[in-house]
């Protein structure tokens, strides 16, 4: 059996995707490797076929690496299973969509796929006045639903929020929604890119012709109460020399901010996978195995046997990443909570946003 190279933080190339709604800013402010002249909506951060950038496994993939290393890389996530996570840059200068996304039971069911998708949004730029559409206005029904659809009166029952950098936002999967124009973002999701779009602002795709509507799935699988979520109320806590705050923590994956100074803070990787992006500033992540410096809004996945990791900022004062993680039990998340001298009242209150029973 050929010796397997130890693993160490791996870098990962991003793949950048073109959309009629996007913009120059992943390449311009985001410094992605793409061209200024062509259109760019997403940039694929953390994805089962995203290539290592340095280091002995360079080159080699996500899925391949689950393959060769199982347990090592993935922890106790199986290993012959897409990476469940997804994380992108999102640059919107135009509306997106008005769509939703089916539940794991739906996309089974219809469209064979094991994963429907549940995501999160961190607002990283909003320009004035910018904002997200996120649920209903009030309470409806598939036959309104339709009969708005049919008409082109939908608009009037979408609900508008506006938003502000730093802010989180939780979109379970059966959430209308649509980025709105003049927002950045970074999305966590389930590794799944099943979409229903229901309304495309009038658009054109750049073969000349409307984009497909998926009217009758939608209605499917929209939640079609009033909105029940908007911006989601963070947890601040103190760990192991770093400041974080927790900001989304759904059945199927946690996201929050570390904030690091000068001097180094540890995170635990509690036995699981972990994918860090820095945000404004270099950050420098140190382990057993290897140190890596991440530029700005560059990723990479830390793999489980590293057992934790150390950060501090590369080369300024202060520095921060977002970390997204498959899913902790709850009792795990308390637990480290508890640690963090967090009071149960108030963790519990955190998790209770994300109690969808």
């Amino acid at each position: 059996m050929t010796q397997l190279e130890p693993l160490y933080p791996l870098l990962l190339t991003p793949r950048l995707a073109p959309a009629i709604w996007g913009g120059h800013a992943l390449v311009e402010q985001f410094g992605k490797a793409g061209s200024v002249r062509e259109a760019l909506g997403e940039s694929w951060e953390c994805w089962d076929e995203n290539a290592v950038a340095n280091g002995p496994l360079a080159g080699r993939t996500l899925a391949q690496l689950r393959e060769d290393y199982g347990a090592a890389l993935v922890g106790a996530l199986d290993p012959k299973r897409v990476f469940p996570i997804l994380t992108k840059i999102i640059d919107a200068r135009d509306n997106l969509s008005v769509q939703v996304h089916p539940d794991d039971a739906y996309a089974r069911r219809v469209e064979h796929q094991e994963n429907g998708k549940t995501e999160c949004w961190y607002i990283l730029e909003a320009a004035e006045g910018a904002a997200l559409y996120l649920g209903w206005e009030r309470a409806t029904d598939r036959a309104e639903y339709e009969r708005r659809v049919a008409d082109g009166t939908l608009g009037a029952l979408l609900r508008r929020v506006r938003v502000q950098a730093g802010e989180a936002y939780y979109l379970p999967a059966g959430t209308l929604h649509a980025i709105g124009a003049g927002i950045v973002l970074f999305e966590a999701q389930q590794a799944s890119d099943l979409t229903y779009r229901i309304f495309d602002w009038n658009r054109v795709g750049v073969d000349g012709r409307p984009r497909a509507l998926h009217v009758e799935k939608a209605a499917d699988v929209l939640d079609f109460g009033a909105a029940r979520f908007a911006r989601m109320v963070p947890l601040p806590y103190e760990l192991d020399g770093l400041q974080r705050t927790a900001l989304i923590a759904d059945p199927r994956f946690w996201v929050e901010r570390v904030d690091a100074g000068a001097q180094e803070g540890e995170i635990d990787l509690e036995g699981m996978p972990l994918i860090v992006m820095a945000l404004g500033e270099p950050v420098r992540i140190a382990s057993e195995a290897g140190v890596v410096s991440l530029a700005p809004f560059q990723s990479a996945l830390l793999p489980a046997v590293l057992g934790s990791v150390r950060m501090c900022a590369a080369s300024s004062l202060r520095a921060a990443l977002l970390a997204a993680a498959p899913p902790a039990e709850r009792e795990a998340l308390r637990r480290r909570f508890a640690a963090a001298g967090v009071s149960a009242e108030r963790s519990g209150a955190f998790l209770e946003q994300f109690a969808l029973e």
